[in-house]
């Protein structure tokens, strides 16, 4: 839907509190009265936004290439990437209301992430897999810093899973200079 990915679009360039509902209803080629028959709210278009990509990412995604998929559509970008977490990155410090709906989400991850140690310390571990996971879109989107802002995604990709493999023992392993899960993109 058109009002769908213009406010996923310009969430992510951004965030909640600068997206106003009369651009979203611009950049989709509708009024507003058409995003507010809808949605109702700014608040619950954002929702969808957030649950359009996430929600559908835990569902279809092997609990194994969660983190990886996550990683690869924020490192995608552009034209038909799912762009969920820029979404977040740019939003977290909005309202009371949107931070517990990302944290929510958040854990829902980590949760996912968990599974996939089999020490006892699962729960640390995953929430760290998800803050790196969060810094790297942090510096990478939001900050620009470079060498990590034009970094091939492939590369980032096969450095950051083959650390992970230590923290999150269940990750299938990959040979060393491999490309990882080429293709894939979400949240």
């Amino acid at each position: 839907m058109r009002l769908l990915d213009a406010a996923s679009e310009l969430f992510a360039e951004r965030g909640y509190e600068r997206a106003t509902v009369r651009d979203i209803a611009s950049r989709a080629g509708a009024n507003q009265a058409l995003l507010f028959r809808y949605f109702g709210s700014k608040k619950a278009l954002f929702g969808e936004v957030m649950a359009r990509g996430g929600q559908e990412q835990l569902r279809t995604t092997p609990a194994e290439r969660l983190f990886e998929v996550a990683l690869r559509g924020m490192l995608a970008g552009g034209e038909g990437a799912d762009r969920s977490l820029e979404v977040c990155l740019r939003s977290v410090g909005g309202s009371d209301e949107i931070a517990e709906a990302l944290r929510g989400l958040g854990a829902e991850y980590a949760d996912v992430l968990a599974t996939l140690s089999r020490s006892d310390d699962g729960g640390l571990r995953a929430d760290l897999a998800l803050s790196w996971l969060l810094g790297i879109g942090l510096m990478r989107v939001v900050v620009a810093k470079e060498p990590l802002a034009s970094a091939d995604p492939d590369a980032v990709c096969a450095l950051v899973v083959g650390a992970l493999e230590n923290l999150l023992d269940s990750l299938p392993a990959h040979p060393e200079g491999e490309p990882v899960g080429k293709g894939d993109a979400g949240w």
